[in-house]
């Protein structure tokens, strides 16, 4: 079943108050062999334009799968949801959004410049914009001087970031992470961190971030979605005012550790740590 919007709302039509994602009442159930499965419940979020929203929760509430309907890899069974004032379908076809994956997933064959300028190849842009491009965000991501390298010579935090680069290439205004450092060890997910947050700072990318870690989701985000256990619903959303150019010494303040205490009790309150 394709997911309805308001009739008054035109496909293309500019998205109302600055909204890039806008989610109303929004509902996935799975069909199953052993009967349905209910993933998303009730699901109401306004996402503005230019914030840095996290998505946490237990294993299994469904945020990846809200990331998916937004990116229009699943579709919701009731409720509304816009992306850029379109239909999931039209975001996507528009390019409107660059998805990071939990795995870097580059082509091993491929060089990091070529790797990051597949979906400009898909899209049909001549060399030289590729070239320029590659350059350009392998520069933003801190990767200058490896675009002829091959992924299986660079570490696990650097593929990554070649693999940022490759979402942000084509431009899009919206960028989709799905716990792109959740495999990587903690010194590096912090250096990831705060060059993720310089990042969203120099690009004024709107981004949608899922992840399992209380102090990622605080450090990053302008706000915080608390999820339930399936099926999933929104227990709690959490703005945060941390100036922009925040460095890890953040996490040691009273401010901080007073929005981390509301997301774990938001996930007690949800019964997260039941299993």
């Amino acid at each position: 079943m394709t997911v309805s919007l308001p009739a008054s709302r035109d496909d293309t039509a500019p998205a109302p108050r600055g909204l890039v994602v806008d989610i109303q009442n929004l509902s996935l159930t799975f069909e199953t062999k052993d009967g349905p499965v209910y993933a998303l419940s009730e699901v109401n979020l306004e996402i503005a334009r230019g914030d840095f929203v996290s998505f946490i929760g237990p294993s299994g509430c469904g945020k990846t799968t809200l990331l998916r309907v937004i990116a229009d890899l699943e579709r919701a069974t009731a409720g509304t949801i816009s992306v850029n004032g379109m239909t999931p379908a039209a975001a996507r076809m528009e390019r409107s959004y660059g998805y990071v994956f939990q795995a870097a997933a580059l082509y091993p064959w491929r060089s990091i410049e070529r790797n990051v300028t597949l979906p400009l190849e898909i899209m049909g842009l001549p060399a030289a914009e590729r070239r320029l491009r590659a350059k350009k965000y392998l520069d933003l991501v801190n990767l200058s001087g490896f675009e002829r390298k091959f992924p299986w010579q660079l570490s696990g935090g650097m593929q990554q970031r070649a693999s940022i680069a490759r979402a942000l290439c084509f431009e899009p205004d919206l960028l989709l992470m799905d716990e792109p450092f959740g495999a990587l060890d903690e010194i590096v997910r912090d250096h990831l961190n705060e060059q993720l947050l310089r990042l969203w700072d120099k690009t004024g990318k709107t981004v949608v971030f899922v992840t399992h870690s209380i102090p990622e989701a605080v450090f990053l985000s302008s706000k915080i979605v608390v999820m339930s256990p399936r099926p999933g619903r929104i227990i709690d959303v959490i703005e945060s005012d941390f100036p922009r150019d925040r460095s890890l010494d953040i996490r040691e303040t009273p401010e901080f550790l007073k929005i981390a205490h509301r997301v774990r009790e938001g996930l007690r309150a949800g019964h997260a740590y039941e299993d």
